[in-house]
């Protein structure tokens, strides 16, 4: 029997531990849901929030402060918390990538430098990082003899060498100027470390966010339809292609099981850059399309948003000592008890934290965002 549009929000949303809260350490939670997004520092305090029973930020901040939990530059070239563990095979497959976005861009090229020479840098910025640095203690000491050139060749670095974002305080462990630290891996993995690499992040893609097609694996990372048709080679008969709606094939766990059409999905405030919104082929399995320009912007900012049996309603902001709730459509009495329960719960764990979370996003509202009901909720 085919899959329906249905189970295949379903199967991501319990996947993700959106469809019920989890009583998980949280480590072993941001395991289960492969990755969670990191640009801006509160976003997987937050992302854990909606997704752990009982989630105490003090607990992140201890598996950051004690490296059971990470945060590096990985899928899609951009910041994410991973599993300790999960870091140095997650970087082994996105390692070309990362490379190549970085060294063969004319910011880099502009320098007169080789690829070569740029690797040569390596073993003295793991010396240095032995320690929490600055990226401008990084430029004085490792980049600056290379003059005005230094911050482009630390601007290249700083996405593939094996390096972590040290937590340095702020409400969500990660403040600026940002502190950066060494990482055990290796600078330049083995090709079979790569590709099983590829390999292993495919797997947890598919068993966080499955069932997915190739187009969607490659969304999610930025990999190469290559690479990705070669690991789905090498992984044989660990993934099975299932059959689902649309053209594209999808793939999921040979023992994979995905919920029932009539599942219900509970309301919840995800957070800026939720991976749910980032992990499929445009425009996800979460967002209508029609709402797609409201919340992600032309720069990339993907804004924190209202779910509403399973699809994106609205946003959500921190305002005027609340959570302003904005409806992109008129919502029903029991679709807005269940976001106004969540959001006082939510806004008291600010209040405890950061009251103004997302502050430095607050224009995209001022320059409008249409709604057709509004709602501020109070701790």
């Amino acid at each position: 029997m085919s899959l329906t549009v249905r189970q295949l929000v379903l199967a991501m949303l319990d996947r993700q531990l959106l469809l019920e809260r989890q009583s998980l350490d949280v480590a072993e939670a941001v395991r289960q849901v492969c990755a969670l997004q990191a640009q801006a520092p509160a976003s997987p305090y937050l992302a854990l929030w909606n997704r752990v029973r009982d989630f105490a930020p003090a607990d992140l901040d201890a598996a950051f402060a004690d490296g059971r939990i990470v945060k590096a530059t990985l899928m899609r070239l951009t910041l994410h918390a991973v599993h300790a563990e999960d870091y140095e095979p997650y970087r082994a497959a996105m390692l070309s990538t990362l490379r190549a976005s970085r060294l063969y861009d004319r910011r880099f090229t502009a320098t007169g430098l080789t690829p070569d020479d740029a690797d040569a840098l390596l073993p003295e910025l793991a010396g240095f990082l032995k320690h929490p640095r600055t990226g401008v203690q990084v430029e004085d000491e490792v980049t600056g003899p290379h003059g005005a050139h230094a911050h482009r060749v630390w601007w290249a670095l700083r996405t593939f060498a094996p390096l972590h974002h040290a937590p340095n305080g702020g409400p969500w462990s990660f403040t600026q100027p940002n502190s950066y630290r060494a990482s055990s891996a290796a600078p330049a993995p083995a090709p079979q470390e790569a590709d099983a690499g590829v390999q292993r992040l495919f797997l947890d893609y598919l068993r966080a966010f499955g069932p997915a097609s190739a187009q969607d694996f490659a969304r999610f990372t930025l990999l190469t339809r290559a690479v990705t048709t070669r690991a789905l080679h090498e992984l044989g008969d660990q993934v099975v292609r299932v059959p689902g709606p649309g053209r594209a094939a999808l793939f999921d766990l040979a023992d994979a099981a995905v919920p029932a059409d009539d599942t219900p999905a509970p309301p919840r405030l995800l957070p800026m850059w939720d991976s749910t919104l980032l992990a499929h082929a445009v425009p996800g399995r979460l967002m209508p399309p029609e709402y797609r320009p409201l919340v992600v912007r032309r720069n990339g900012d993907v804004l924190p948003c209202l779910l509403v049996d399973g699809q994106v309603a609205g946003v959500w902001r921190a305002a005027d000592g609340g959570l302003e709730l904005t409806a992109f459509r008129r919502l029903d009495k029991a679709a807005w008890q269940g976001l106004t329960d969540e959001a006082e719960k939510l806004s008291a764990l600010l209040t405890d934290r950061d009251p103004a979370v997302y502050r430095r996003y607050g224009h995209w509202w001022d320059k409008g965002i249409p709604g057709a009901e509004r709602v501020l909720v109070k701790p």
